[in-house]
């Protein structure tokens, strides 16, 4: 908890991740505030039955934030739970996956404690995880991969240039994760190609985990250019590395017990 210092009682605000999709994955904690919730601001990502839970006189806002489509501002977002907050009213803002993991949860926190508003973070299952999960990708394993980079294939259209190196990232041993990136993916496999990795790395798509229509595909760096990008739908979450070979393994032994 944050607790901000002021001589005025005001409200709190509750940085609430609300997991990959599925209405079951927010946790325990996540629920039983939206359950008390006066006022919850809400991204597009988010479940909507989730806002099932909220109680009748809750006060609803949604903001958007998809990319490719209208959404609100982030500076209006940030000025709705300081108004809310500042009224002395409970507050959660609803954001999918986990709130600091692509989520501009950090921005938030900063603006809310600096308007003198005492705030909460509560984590949420994030894309990389669960997508993993879903795919039968272990994002790390003893035998491909110690080490996990999450990765934006969408970033501040502000900066001057980006500032993922993927060459670099090319020459680690490492589970690449890439959020928002199916749309850019061509141009960051080529990236990864020219920067030294191997072109049969085999590469996990997996699109609207734990939703009912939730899609996996697998490919290969090399394959990956032309097989999958616009295609695939939103929100997808991109795996690359050598634990992508897992499930294929997998499957071969759970063939070879059944023959047997």
């Amino acid at each position: 908890m944050f607790e901000a210092t002021s001589s005025e009682p005001k409200g709190f605000v509750w940085l609430v991740g609300a997991g990959p999709g599925a209405v079951d994955l927010i946790t325990v904690r996540g629920l039983r505030l939206l359950q008390a919730a006066e006022v919850v601001v809400y991204d597009d990502l988010i479940n909507r039955d989730l806002l099932q839970a909220c109680g009748a006189g809750c006060e609803l806002h949604p903001v958007g934030k998809r990319c490719g489509q209208h959404s609100a501002q982030q500076e209006h977002i940030i000025e709705l739970l300081l108004t809310h907050a500042q009224a002395g009213r409970r507050v959660v803002r609803l954001k999918g996956g986990d709130p600091f993991i692509f989520g501009r949860g950090g921005e938030e926190l900063t603006a809310l404690l600096r308007a003198g508003i005492s705030c909460e973070v509560v984590p949420g299952v994030t894309a990389a995880a669960s997508a993993g999960a879903a795919a039968g990708v272990p994002l790390t394993h003893r035998d491909f991969s110690s080490a996990v980079v999450f990765l934006t294939g969408h970033e501040n259209p502000a900066k001057p240039e980006s500032a993922i190196d993927w060459a670099a990232y090319a020459q680690l041993r490492a589970t690449l994760c890439i959020y928002m990136g199916t749309r850019r993916l061509a141009g960051i496999a080529e990236q990864l190609i020219a920067g030294g990795m191997a072109i049969d790395m085999p590469v996990a798509v997996v699109s609207r985990v734990s939703w009912a229509d939730q899609q996996i595909e697998f490919s290969t760096l090399a394959e990956i250019q032309g097989a999958i990008g616009a295609e695939i739908a939103a929100p997808a979450l991109v795996i690359i590395g050598d634990v992508a070979r897992v499930p294929a393994q997998t499957r071969e032994l759970a063939a070879v017990a059944t023959a047997n």
